[in-house]
């Protein structure tokens, strides 16, 4: 049997700030939350399943330098829903990548909008299709690869 992702578990530096972040811009819905003061978290959802845990247990942000997480990649249903999460984030104020849609690779139908979360995680939010004629930024490499 193949595996699929079950969730993602991201630790932050600050729970309240990461989860107003991917709640109040992203749209994940609050599913259970531990409150002890050495033990907080937040489950996230999408409205049917749990897709993301918040864990306030990092002492610094993320740090592309080290291994483990690369970046977070979320599907949506389509490319002007893509374009809708870039302007909700631009008026957080989230730092970004690129310039608004690219491809995944040049000539691609594929791709999204690349970014980072409040601890600096580089997520992605991508269409399967719909990014035809978008530019790629990077000839010879995945677009996601490299930023």
């Amino acid at each position: 049997m193949p595996l699929s992702t079950g969730h993602i578990g991201l630790n932050v530096t600050d729970l309240d700030r990461s989860l107003a972040f991917y709640r109040d811009v992203l749209g994940f819905s609050p599913l259970a939350e531990g409150k002890e003061e050495d033990r907080r978290y937040v489950f996230l959802g999408d409205g049917e399943q749990l897709v993301l845990t918040l864990w306030q247990q990092a002492g610094e942000p993320y740090g592309p330098d080290r291994a483990g997480l690369h970046h977070l990649a979320f599907r949506a249903d389509s490319v002007e829903r893509v374009r809708a999460y870039e302007t909700a984030l631009r008026a957080y104020g989230a730092e970004f990548a690129y310039e608004g849609v690219v491809a995944h690779a040049e000539g691609a139908g594929s791709g999204g909008i690349f970014f980072h979360d409040p601890d600096g995680t580089r997520l992605e939010i991508s269409v399967p299709d719909g990014a035809e004629g978008a530019p790629a930024p990077h000839e010879s490499a995945p677009t996601c690869g490299f930023f």
